[in-house]
């Protein structure tokens, strides 16, 4: 008998530049700088993705819609966090949870930590309270307690729908 229930992780980082706003988790937050990447860089979304689509083995995000196609330039992860539940769906299963940790130095995310919870339960489908997000500095260690990236990873847990 095949497992009707499927665990995924998703881990992303993107580089903090001058010249992007900053969207994390669907959200735009003020700050003096955005991330850097083909699309809008919202490195939450992209660790989601991810823990979803290894759930079922599907690849990754970049497979998916890879930073060399044009028609993904500056896209809403929003829309690629669509795209990619879709498939899910498609394959007969549902989210249970999703439990996500954004790694930042910088800005302070408690503010927005409802709305993306919010958002992102939106764009699956799910119950708020199914959704967890969190965040964290590294105390001042590595890139992102340099302030030169944020980080994000996420875990889901899938079951096959009847």
């Amino acid at each position: 008998m095949k497992n009707n229930i499927r665990i995924g992780i998703g881990f992303d980082v993107h580089a903090l530049t001058n010249d992007r706003p900053l969207i994390i988790g669907g959200v735009t937050i003020p700050f003096e700088k955005g991330l850097k990447g083909h699309s809008d860089a919202d490195v939450l979304l992209h660790a989601i993705a991810d823990a979803l689509l290894g759930a079922l083995a599907l690849g990754d995000l970049g497979t998916h819609f890879p930073d060399t196609d044009t028609k993904y330039k500056n896209i809403d992860s929003m829309i690629l966090l669509g795209k990619v539940y879709q498939l899910i769906r498609d394959r007969q299963f549902q989210l249970i949870n999703l439990d996500c940790t954004i790694m930042a130095q910088a800005p302070k995310m408690k503010p927005h930590i409802l709305t993306m919870r919010q958002r992102i339960a939106d764009c699956l489908k799910s119950d708020i309270n199914y959704i967890s997000v969190k965040a964290t500095t590294t105390e001042g260690l590595g890139f992102v307690g340099r302030r030169e990236g944020i980080a994000a990873q996420a875990i889901v847990l899938l079951e096959q729908t009847p």
